[in-house]
């Protein structure tokens, strides 16, 4: 790393030890860091939690949480004196309506806990997660699965380890193909083509990377297996560096994260005390509120102290990295089943799926019984997963099976397969498995313009495609239902196929591709409602 970078390194986390862009912050950091004030004001700018460090509570407004009343709440919050705005999903989906007061996190407020708090929320205490994940018993083709795992106590020995140094990289990377593992963060590409990658570059200084910028609505996996398993995080997250033969591993946990951040990182402080990964080195940075560093790109800019914005691809990190080196970049799940896949084998890996290999963590949360993580075979149907969370509220009418950039499909489609490839069939996709459920009180037009209004302020705005295709989609929604609230139905979503295909084609990363699907999707399924 060169001195230029090192000081562009540290400017996010002096920003946020200086409690955002307050006056004068800007030109502090600068003169601290030797980095321009341009850049540091430039990079914290872009990131909510910096660039508007006055606002103190925050009120998720993600379609769960919309479900759950949560537009009605923050109108309750502002009535009541409290500084409040609303934010987009704080990954508690299963805990609506989640609250954010500076970056602690606190599930389930109600109109009275805000009646309660006088103002200064001094009376609300959080105490998010830790009871929160449901899960069916133990899969029968297998105990140590990655969800049963979580209901085991942490463990520090690492076997796994030591067992990948036994067998050496090209035998790992072998496994770790062979079982079939794709990258469960949203992808779905396959972890061995990527460790292959990585090993196959000429540069030797490399590095692993891990994602948990956990953002899609919808979507709490992360979360869980942070608190309740950050041993095997790390033990993959080593297994994955010696394996590429990288020396530092940066763990980039979304800024909300609080608890999950002090799980974490008591697990590095052990692992470092007992000293089960010699040569490994453990780096922790915290994210401040930006979707679009869930991309893997933008995360790179953002762990450089950058703005995080996606880069043009290609290269790939695997040959272009963080500072330009080769980079494996995995998320929280993809690398926490990686210890179970060397102590079991690959085979054992591929039979516990059902139409793909593996299983996979569901997050589910709208109208079903418990919301919660479930894990179960990859391929299973809406219903069973339903079923797990103990059935349905109301009837099913249309359900997102990958969070708001999956879109929306009807309920005659929930017996197709949850898996990459089946989903991708009818135009809608797996990503990170984040299923929300809607039954038949949900107006569709409305929740189309909930997750429209989500992509748009997510919007990192650096192509026009995205930037400008997000709003006027989101506008044009807004005047199709101001026409027919007036009695004179107008033609205003004329356009939005062709504005659609523009953002594919020309957006430089998957938001701007997918941002329109939840409008198309819902006009493709039903066409009645609009």
């Amino acid at each position: 790393m060169t001195k230029r970078q090192e000081q562009m390194a540290s400017v996010l986390e002096k920003l946020q030890e200086a409690g955002g862009l307050h006056k004068g912050v800007a030109q502090a950091v600068a003169q601290e860091t030797g980095a321009s004030e341009a850049a540091v004001f430039g990079a914290g700018s872009f990131f909510h939690l910096l660039a508007d460090p006055e606002t103190k509570v925050r009120v998720c407004q993600g379609l769960s949480c919309q479900l759950a009343g949560a537009s009605e709440l923050l109108e309750h919050a502002k009535k009541s004196g409290l500084p409040a705005t609303g934010c987009s999903c704080l990954a508690a989906c299963d805990q609506a309506v989640p609250v954010l007061k500076e970056r602690q996190m606190i599930p389930a407020v109600s109109h009275q806990d805000i009646d309660q708090a006088e103002g200064e929320w001094q009376q609300l205490q959080s105490e998010a997660s830790a009871t929160s994940h449901r899960q069916i018993g133990p899969l029968e083709k297998g105990a140590e699965s990655l969800a049963n795992r979580l209901h085991l106590p942490v463990r520090y020995d690492g076997q796994s380890f030591q067992k990948a140094l036994a067998m050496g990289s090209e035998a790992v990377i072998a496994m770790i193909s062979d079982s079939g593992l794709q990258g469960r963060g949203g992808a779905g590409f396959p972890a061995g083509i990527k460790w292959r990658a990585v090993t196959a570059e000429p540069e030797t200084t490399r590095y692993v990377v891990l994602n948990a910028d956990e953002g899609e609505p919808g979507t709490f996996t992360d979360r869980e297996v942070l608190l309740r398993r950050p041993d095997t995080i790390l033990e993959g997250l080593a297994i994955a560096a010696v394996t590429v033969g990288a020396r530092d591993v940066y763990c980039y946990l979304r800024g909300e994260f609080e608890q999950p951040w002090a799980a974490l990182k008591k697990a590095m402080a052990e692992v470092e005390q007992r000293q089960l990964y010699p040569g490994i080195h453990f780096h922790m940075h915290a994210g401040h509120g930006a979707y679009i560093c869930g991309e893997e790109t933008a995360l790179l800019e953002a762990l450089e102290g950058k703005r995080g914005m996606p880069r043009l691809k290609p290269p790939y990190p695997t040959s272009d990295g963080l500072w330009g080196k080769p980079t494996l970049v995995h998320n929280v799940e993809t690398i926490a089943c990686v210890p179970a896949i060397l102590e079991q084998g690959a085979a054992w890996f591929r039979e516990l799926g059902r139409t793909e290999p593996g299983t996979k963590l569901y997050s589910i949360s709208g109208h079903v019984a418990q919301p919660g993580v479930y894990e179960l075979p990859l391929g299973v149907s809406l219903d069973e997963l339903v079923d797990a969370a103990g059935g349905y509220v109301g009837t099913l009418k249309a359900f997102s099976p990958g969070g708001a950039s999956s879109g929306f499909l009807p309920a005659s489609e929930r017996h197709r397969p949850l898996d990459f490839k089946s989903l991708g069939e009818v135009g809608s996709m797996l990503g990170s498995a984040g299923v929300v459920v809607l039954n038949d009180t949900v107006d569709m037009v409305w929740a189309a313009r909930q997750q429209l209004k989500f992509f748009e302020v997510e919007s990192c705005g650096q192509c026009a495609p995205c930037r400008i295709g997000t709003r006027f989609l989101r506008e044009q929604l807004d005047r199709f239902i101001a026409s027919h609230k007036a009695g004179n139905p107008t033609e205003h979503l004329a356009q939005v196929s062709d504005v659609a295909w523009q953002m594919n084609e020309g957006s430089i990363c998957g938001l701007g591709q997918i941002a329109p699907l939840p409008l198309t999707s819902a006009m493709r399924w039903f066409p009645e409602e609009f």
